[in-house]
């Protein structure tokens, strides 16, 4: 069990670098990092605190399963932060094709109009 917390703790700790080195080389933005921050250090203190583990253990009904409910916890937080990114990637969909139907718009008026003056 404590290998498998190791484990955890390594890559809670890489995920943490690669957020931070990502934000540095402006790869992602400030606003959508922050739940990646949040989910890397929580898995690092859950990771390293065995009696919070334990308590969230007993309370989620694994008894002393602890290791489980980490990557119960973590796979939950991690589904809901696909779930919130996939809203924010379909809005930006959505506001392509408008900006597109926007620009072809303006196109269609300029040609018009130049077509009208000369």
């Amino acid at each position: 069990m404590d290998r498998l917390l190791n484990v955890t703790t390594s890559v809670s700790i890489v995920l943490l670098l690669l957020v931070l080195f990502s934000i540095r080389r402006a790869h992602i933005r400030v606003e959508y990092s922050m739940s990646w921050l949040f989910a890397a250090v929580g898995l690092l203190a859950l990771s390293r605190c065995r009696p919070a583990l334990n308590f969230i253990s007993n309370h989620l009904g694994l008894g002393a399963d602890s290791p489980l409910a980490l990557f119960l916890i973590g796979g939950s937080v991690f589904l809901i932060m696909f779930f919130r990114y996939s809203i924010i990637v379909s809005h930006l969909r959505d506001d392509n094709i408008a900006l597109a139907q926007r620009v072809a718009i303006l196109e269609f008026h300029i040609r018009n109009s130049g077509n009208q003056h000369g």
